[in-house]
């Protein structure tokens, strides 16, 4: 099992953010997997999603079930093979995992930012991480890589620096939000900053944290993750253990639709499901993070400055791109993805676009599936490295 090592480097110059707003005196946690080879030519750099961090593969020695979230493909012999390719993972500003963010304290003010942490886009975050590249002696990544947010900020290289980049891989990711998927995000952000102990946003500052917004937020999110199908798989219209134990010792014929009906307690499975997702969650992610990051989801539309026309925004792109879709992905559906082929070979770009069937919804992009991992494999046997 490969061991990963977190690791930090901090800035001093102040970061220019699209706000207006500036960043100085930050720290950005990252972890890297593999070698660095002596012309710097096989780097990787990975990009999280929103809950996701800098720790993207191999296990912490000292931790229990400590796997990065994407150890499935990326690893010595994986589809990602930190045996020919040295692989960056980052974690974005704003984040609640290491690097700076609202949990921090402001060098300006001496106190904690909270609700005061300038407002951050995947622009910002991608020139923090090309700065991080250039520490490292890193001028041209081999590749770049991320699904769902993490694609955003791949595609937002190519357009942002786009001789720095020779390959992105955008995966189960979208070229701006729906108007759906903005909406989603605002009822979790409302569910959050109406949380009584939220205290707009200085929670640290009173000694608590806004646990049932940060639930509700994470039920919300968990559903647009999963497909119906897979919902329905894994948990239909079954009732918990707890209830039909009950209902058996009473006598009560449950599948007759006679059990006891209630406003307040769980009984269906995904109910209990959703419930402990949010409550796992709650005590781990911090909610000015939430609120930064899916702000920065919202904001990201590069076509905006071209009238909405994504193919003329496309056209600064240099590197050779894979898409990857999932076709029950209905947040970031294969329309999407396809949008992102169509404008990129307006540009007579070089895309190769592979749409999965599988039925898991968004989340397909981190799980294991043979023909997805088997094409992301594929894609870096392709992919040419100067020793």
């Amino acid at each position: 099992m490969m061991i990963a090592t977190p690791q930090s480097m901090h800035f001093d110059a102040a970061l220019a953010l699209q706000s207006g707003a500036s960043l100085r005196g930050y720290n950005l946690s990252f972890e890297t997997y593999g070698t660095l080879n002596a012309a710097k030519s096989n780097a990787v750099l990975i990009c999280h999603a929103l809950n996701a961090s800098h720790h993207v593969a191999g296990v912490y020695p000292d931790q229990a079930r400590s796997e990065g979230w994407w150890d499935n493909m990326i690893g010595p012999g994986k589809p990602l093979d930190t045996n020919r390719f040295f692989v960056i993972g980052t974690n974005n500003l704003g984040s609640c995992f290491g690097s700076t963010g609202p949990m921090h304290i402001n060098p300006d003010t001496g106190r904690v930012y909270g609700a005061d942490f300038p407002v951050v886009t995947v622009e910002d975050w991608v020139n923090a991480q090309a700065r991080l590249l250039d520490v490292l002696g890193i001028s041209t990544l081999a590749a770049v890589m991320g699904g769902s947010l993490g694609g955003m900020q791949a595609l937002s290289w190519t357009l942002q620096y786009p001789e720095r980049v020779r390959h992105a891989l955008v995966i189960a990711s979208a070229p701006n939000l729906t108007a759906e998927n903005i909406a989603f995000n605002e009822v979790a952000r409302r569910a959050i900053v109406t949380d009584p102990d939220f205290h707009a946003g200085h929670f640290y500052q009173h000694g608590v944290v806004p646990k049932r917004g940060l639930r509700i937020a994470r039920m919300i999110g968990h559903i647009t993750y999963l497909s119906d199908d897979v919902m329905n798989e894994k948990f239909g219209r079954q009732l918990r253990d707890a209830v039909l134990a009950q209902a058996q010792s009473t006598g009560m014929v449950v599948d007759a639709g006679s059990y006891k009906y209630s406003t307040q307690e769980i009984e269906f499975q995904i109910e209990s499901y959703l419930r402990h997702q949010g409550d796992k969650f709650a005590e781990y992610f911090d909610a000015n993070t939430y609120l930064l990051i899916t702000r920065a989801l919202d904001y990201f539309d590069p076509a905006r400055a071209y009238g909405g026309n994504l193919s003329l925004a496309l056209g600064r792109a240099r590197a050779k791109f894979l898409l990857v879709s999932f076709t029950t992905d209905w947040r970031f559906s294969p329309q999407r993805s396809r949008e992102m082929v169509k404008a990129l070979l307006d540009n007579q770009r070089d895309v190769s676009y592979a749409e999965i069937s599988a039925p898991h919804g968004h989340d397909a992009f981190l799980l294991d599936d043979a023909r997805y991992t088997g094409v992301i494999r594929s894609y870096f046997e392709s992919i040419e490295v100067a020793q």
